[in-house]
C-alpha cells in the first residue's frame, strides 16, 4: 500500500460510511439522555427476579425516611471525639463470661469451613495447666485466644507468660458460648470440631 492510498471509510459489517454511523450512533444516544432527562416522574424499578421470602419494605418504613427537598441542608453528623488518653488493654478488664466456667467439654464435630482456629480460656488454674500443655499445638495451627474470664492485667500477664507466642485477647464471650453451645472452658474451636 503506497502511502498515499486512501483509508476505506465503511465498516465492513454495516456498509455506512464510518463517520455516518458515528453521527447515527451520537444523535441516538443524544435523544435517549434527552428522554430520560424529560420525564418528570423516575422510572419505577422493574423486578428481573423474586425468590419469596420476607418483605423488607417494614423495615424501611419504620425508619420513616422522608424525601429531600433539592434546597434542604443535609442534617450534620456529629464526629464523635477523640479520647483525651489512649484506651489500653487494661480498660477493659475486667472481662467476666458468666456463662462460661472453668469445667470438662465433650469432644464433637462441627463444620465451620474457613473458620480460624481459637480458644477459649480463663485466668484459672485449669486454663492455666492446659495453656501450658497445648502451648505448641496451638501455634502450629496458629490460634488465637480469647481470655473469656479474667479480673487485671496481671492475670492476663501470667496467661501469657505461660504460653509465649500465642495471641491472647481479653473478650467477653457469652454470646459466642451460646451460639457454640459451650459452657465450659478452656476449649479449642476449629473449623472442623470442638475439643479440650
Amino acid at each position: 500500500m503506497s502511502p498515499t492510498a486512501s483509508v476505506p471509510t465503511t465498516r465492513p459489517t454495516s456498509g455506512l460510511p464510518f463517520t455516518r454511523w458515528l453521527q447515527a450512533a451520537g444523535a441516538l444516544l443524544v435523544a435517549l439522555l434527552a428522554s430520560h432527562g424529560a420525564s418528570a416522574q423516575p422510572t419505577p424499578l422493574v423486578v428481573v427476579e423474586d425468590r419469596g421470602g420476607a418483605s423488607a419494605l417494614p423495615y424501611y418504613e419504620a425508619l420513616n425516611l422522608q424525601p429531600r427537598s433539592p434546597g434542604a441542608e443535609r442534617p450534620l453528623i456529629p464526629v464523635p471525639a477523640v479520647p483525651a488518653k489512649l484506651v489500653s488493654e487494661a480498660d477493659m478488664l475486667p472481662v467476666r463470661s458468666p456463662t462460661l466456667s472453668p469445667g470438662t467439654v465433650a469432644r464433637r464435630v462441627i463444620e465451620a469451613p474457613g473458620l480460624q482456629p481459637f480458644f477459649l480460656i480463663g485466668d484459672d488454674d485449669a486454663s492455666h495447666a492446659w495453656l501450658r500443655k497445648h502451648a505448641t499445638a496451638l501455634r502450629e495451627r496458629g490460634a488465637v485466644g480469647l481470655v473469656v474470664n479474667v479480673e487485671t492485667p496481671a492475670g492476663l500477664t501470667r496467661l501469657r507468660e505461660a504460653a509465649p507466642g500465642l495471641e491472647l485477647a481479653p473478650v467477653a464471650a457469652d454470646d459466642l458460648g451460646e451460639r457454640l453451645s459451650v459452657q465450659h472452658y478452656p476449649v479449642l474451636i476449629t473449623s472442623t470440631g470442638i475439643e479440650q
